[in-house]
């Protein structure tokens, strides 16, 4: 099991930006939230949820803050484009983990909806090696 100690920091940390993303939105501007959020939020976005409730990073109350994002209109880019499972980009460092695609989806893009109609495409570039992370990807017209 994870250690959980930081998990009251991490929540506060994800208020923050959720309130100043959202003053940015109601001021007119398109706005895009991105990074490694550490949180994969559905049951989709990794590849063991049930061995992984009672950690952090698969959480209810961490997928409790990406549910708002996007129950108060927010796009999550990749999802847009692939609805299934197995799209990951995060890898535990361990041997072969990788290879066998046992991952966790916890880097994002959250789009306002204005900016839906210049979404073009959003993927997760797998085959970029170097780091347990690989790039998430969007493109806007």
């Amino acid at each position: 099991d994870r250690d959980n100690s930081r998990v009251p920091y991490k929540l506060a940390f994800y208020r923050a930006v959720f309130k100043r993303a959202e003053r940015l939105r109601r001021s007119g501007r398109r706005v895009l939230v991105m990074g490694d959020f550490n949180t994969a939020h559905r049951e989709i976005d990794l590849a063991r949820p049930k061995g992984n409730r009672d950690n952090s990073g698969f959480l209810p109350e961490e997928r409790a803050e990406l549910d708002r994002w996007i129950a108060a209109g927010w796009t999550d880019s990749f999802r847009a484009f692939h609805e299934g499972p197995d799209h990951y980009s995060w890898w535990s460092q361990r041997f072969g983990v990788r290879e066998r695609n046992v991952g966790w989806r916890i880097d994002y893009f959250y789009i306002t909806e204005d900016l839906l109609p210049d979404l073009s495409n959003a993927w997760i570039a797998t085959d970029v090696m170097g780091s347990d992370h690989c790039p998430v990807m969007m493109e806007i017209k």
